[in-house]
């Protein structure tokens, strides 16, 4: 397999899981395509915001639906062991029951990452190039976290189609694959002022 650089460290899922076993628990690492990443632990407050501002929106309407969809933020493992693919990302939706005891999923609809300028290549272009390559995928939402965007790319037909950014407070995310929809007043409520 082509490697870009020998400036990362290169390995598959199982050998990444073997790491982790020697690893403090106060470090948090990620697994891109088999290149290993040390990943910041802790963020700021902002992204933690905007990750639960999205997350308590979609529960309550998974709930008030009575839909088995779920929403996970970044403690949660989306790990793929065809693409050396290990990571948290920041917002995941999975849809149906899981079996008790379970640490990682494979299969999510929805993933969301929150953007920043250290992490714009790895979201943009990285992670990306992998998750679409997850089967059950239908919607991807990139959200800057420093000013009001919001990308949303869906699963279309042939592929995937990315519609026109959303800038404006009252713009709606919307994501039929798992009947939610939030204004970017919502997901950014508290965090950059209307």
């Amino acid at each position: 397999m082509n490697r870009p650089s020998s400036q990362y460290e290169y390995m598959s899922l199982d050998d990444f899981e073997e790491l982790l076993a020697d690893k403090p628990a106060d470090e948090k690492w990620e697994l891109i395509g088999g290149r290993v990443v040390r990943m910041m632990v802790g963020a700021r407050w902002e992204h933690n915001r905007i990750c639960q501002n999205i997350s308590t929106a979609m529960m309550n309407v998974f709930r008030r639906g009575g839909s088995d969809c779920r929403p996970f933020q970044e403690t949660f493992w989306l790990k793929e062991r065809l693409l050396d693919l290990a990571c948290f990302p920041d917002v995941m939706v999975r849809c149906g029951a899981l079996p008790p005891d379970t640490i990682s999923i494979d299969d999510p609809v929805v993933l969301v990452e929150v953007v920043s300028k250290g992490s714009a290549q790895r979201d943009r272009w990285e992670k990306w190039g992998l998750y679409q390559r997850l089967p059950s995928l239908q919607h991807y939402v990139l959200v800057e976290r420093d000013y009001l965007a919001v990308d949303v790319i869906d699963r279309v037909e042939g592929g995937f189609f990315e519609r026109p950014r959303l800038g404006v407070i009252g713009d709606a995310l919307r994501l039929p694959a798992i009947e939610f929809e939030m204004t970017l007043a919502e997901i950014y409520r508290d965090v950059i002022a209307a």
